[in-house]
């Protein structure tokens, strides 16, 4: 705790030993007691102290107590400071006037009493004391109204000069303070600036966010920032960011708030610039990298292409210059249909590639068994998998319900995934296929694939998709795993895996061939069905996964998809049939005519629509099979110059289209024209023969592979 500092006590006297009696008196007092003995000596001590009282002896040599204490009247430091006369003759009334009109506060007579001397001057002291006190608390409240006074001034030349916008409200919303630059902000005056609040200069755009956003804010009391457009004119229009937070008093009191408006249109602007920037340098190098992935495909196009076109334009020169014996020739047949069906499937894949782009791939839906699906699968594959000693195993659970969707779709991603798994596992590997039930979400942990959902089974959109509900956590899916033991997937190339034209190796020293759409479809037919699709590897030569799951008929779990061969037909199930070819290929034709005559049909072949409509006129075919794409004439024209004809002269007569536009457009135009079927190149003949069954509603079963 500091000590008090002590007071100044003057002793003036000459006699030396009534100064040592006045401080024996006195210096209980605790008090710092300073000697003068004359006059002179009283006055130098004034010169640089400051005295609660003086103890002034009246009868001195030289200057007496009278001269000295008017001398101390006369100094303005000294001016009010008490004096007690002390004198050894008796008081006249004369010196006690003279003594007092001098300024003393007492007159004492020796010998002093101590305990009058020490009650006179205590009451002294303690009144130097409270004086000091007050004038230390009026020189703190000096420097206090100083310091405010500058801090006000500092606050307002801050506040005014202040690049944000700064404004005050109360509890109610009402505004207390703004300055100039929020008023600039806002638009608005002085005056009208504590009447209306920032909300009323948001653009109207904005506005019910803001005030969405302010209402939360003040209701959860956190700390506010939220930008906004502000709108001051038809034309002006500024980006401003709004800062706010409670104000509190020292009991944490909510008082109001306090907040900031900041124009920040220019950081928009030059943000907008840089996002645009990168927008723009985004697709440049997605074009760019699209670009060297064409390149990339078309290069592998070319050679899928060329590679199976090389062996067939081979061995059919081979059967055309030289005859062979049965098993040359059956060889040679094997190998121009194996790389037929090869081509056959690369160019389905193109074209199922550019249904997807276009949102054209349709849905046949119903319920499907998967058990039979993977079987037909696994029996398509095996020729596949027998050269290369691969071993095909299998664990289906019988117990597994029925999916909702296309029986050929759900095939072809069983038949994708097991030819990726058969093409990548070396020799005398082995590849798994499991089929089994998953309960719970199919939301893979890899994030590839559609989100799990309950289907309608009795439900589908305009393109045959189906139709999803909320997902349910209890929701039970057919999991369909393919597991091999190949090469397996880099963990850089395993998240663009279902990427379309993405392969690992895409150099010309590749040992595997392919356009890397397989996977890619697949993923696309498994999201159409509602399902999931992801793989896993543990990396290069540690094998691949491939997990399918697709949502169950949760109303119809036991309900199996009757399915079963049919049966073979007989040698000539088109027997007396007549059927018209029209196509201005001369090998198609010739091919066509063949197959017709080899079940028993009268085929009649023509190359363009006149000698078609020749035909008609001659003879009445039960049947017309036209390509479509001709020259001078297409199967348009044909169908509709047929359609315009009577009945009798044969303008109802049923047809076929055969044609290589596959595209979905194309199907409809062919109907719409009056086409009872349309069917796409290369034409399997067991489907052509069936859908002849079908236009001509024939009793008989025919194979269909």
């Amino acid at each position: 705790m500091q000590m008090e500092p002590k007071v100044n006590i003057l002793l003036v006297d000459d006699k030396l030993e009534n100064l040592l009696a006045l401080e024996a008196i006195l210096e209980k007092l605790g008090e710092n007691l300073v000697r003068a003995t004359s006059g002179e000596e009283a006055l130098r001590c004034l010169l640089h102290q400051d005295f609660a009282v003086i103890l002034l002896d009246v009868q001195m040599p030289g200057m007496d107590g009278f001269e000295t204490a008017t001398l101390i009247r006369n100094r303005g430091r000294s001016r009010h400071t008490p004096i007690i006369f002390l004198t050894a003759f008796s008081t006249s009334d004369q010196m006690l006037f003279k003594g007092y009109a001098l300024g003393a506060v007492d007159y004492l007579l020796k010998p002093l009493d101590p305990n009058i001397l020490t009650s006179k001057v205590i009451v002294f002291v303690e009144l130097f004391k409270k004086t000091e006190a007050v004038k230390q608390q009026a020189a703190q409240l000096v420097a206090v109204n100083t310091e405010l006074r500058q801090s006000e001034e500092r606050f307002r030349s801050l506040s005014t000069c202040s690049p944000v916008g700064i404004f005050e409200t109360d509890t109610e919303g009402d505004c207390k303070y703004t300055n100039p630059r929020y008023q600039a902000i806002c638009g608005l005056k002085a005056a009208e600036s504590l009447e209306k609040r920032w909300l009323e200069s948001v653009h109207p755009e904005d506005r019910e966010r803001a005030i969405a956003s302010w209402s939360a804010y003040i209701c959860e009391g956190r700390d506010y920032s939220e930008e906004f457009r502000f709108q001051t004119t038809q034309s002006s229009i500024r980006w401003v960011q709004v800062r706010s937070s409670p104000m509190l008093s020292s009991q944490g009191e909510l008082l109001g708030y306090v907040g900031t408006l900041e124009d920040i249109t220019e950081r928009k602007q030059a943000e907008e610039v840089r996002a645009q920037v990168i927008r723009e340098q985004t697709a440049r190098q997605e074009a760019e990298a699209a670009n060297r992935m064409k390149d990339e495909f078309l290069a592998v196009l070319s050679h899928e292409l060329r590679t199976p076109l090389t062996s067939m334009l081979g061995w059919s020169k081979i059967l055309r210059a030289k005859k062979l014996d049965d098993k040359a020739t059956s060889r040679a047949l094997e190998a121009i249909e194996r790389n037929a069906i090869s081509q056959m499937q690369l160019i389905e894949d193109i074209l199922d590639v550019s249904r997807i782009i276009r949102g054209q791939l349709r849905l046949n839906v119903s319920a499907v068994n998967l058990i039979s699906v993977m079987e037909a699968a696994l029996e398509a594959v095996r020729p596949l998998a027998e050269p290369k000693d691969i071993q095909l195993s299998t664990v289906l659970d019988t117990s597994v319900g029925s999916v909702y969707g296309d029986p050929a779709r759900l095939q072809q991603i069983v038949w994708n995934l097991l030819t990726n798994a058969i093409k990548f596992t070396p020799k005398g590997g082995r590849v798994e296929v499991k089929l089994s039930t998953y309960f719970g979400f199919s939301i893979s942990d890899f994030g590839l694939g559609a989100d799990s959902e309950n289907l309608d089974s009795s439900n589908t959109d305009e393109n045959g998709n189906l139709r999803s509900k909320i997902p349910n956590p209890k929701s039970q899916y057919a999991q369909i795993q393919v597991i091999d033991t190949g090469i397996g997937i880099s963990s850089e190339f395993l998240p663009k895996v279902f990427e379309r034209f993405r392969q690992a190796d895409s150099t010309t020293t590749r040992s595997h061939n392919g356009l890397g759409l397989g996977l890619a479809i697949v993923r696309h037919l498994v999201e159409l069905h509602k399902g999931t699709i992801f793989a896993q590897s543990s990396g290069s030569g540690q094998g691949a996964t491939f997990t399918v799951r697709l949502p169950l008929l949760q109303d119809n779990r036991e309900n199996r998809e009757v399915t079963g061969k049919i049966s073979s037909p007989a040698s000539t199930p088109l027997a007396g049939l007549r059927v018209l070819v029209v196509d201005d290929e001369t090998d198609t034709r010739n091919f066509l005519s063949f197959m017709f005559e080899e079940y028993g049909a009268f085929a009649t072949a023509v190359g363009s629509v006149d000698e078609a409509l020749a035909v008609l006129e001659q003879a009445k075919p039960d049947i017309l099979i036209s390509d479509i794409g001709m020259s001078e004439q297409d199967g348009y024209t044909l169908i509709r110059k047929l359609r315009s004809l009577e009945p009798e002269k044969g303008g109802r007569i049923p047809a076929i289209a055969l044609t290589a536009y596959t595209r979905e457009e194309d199907h409809l135009e062919a109907l719409s024209a009056g086409f009872q079927q349309h069917l796409s190149k290369p034409i399997d003949p067991n489907k052509l023969i069936a859908a002849v069954a079908n236009v001509l509603k024939l009793p008989l079963e025919v194979p269909v592979s």
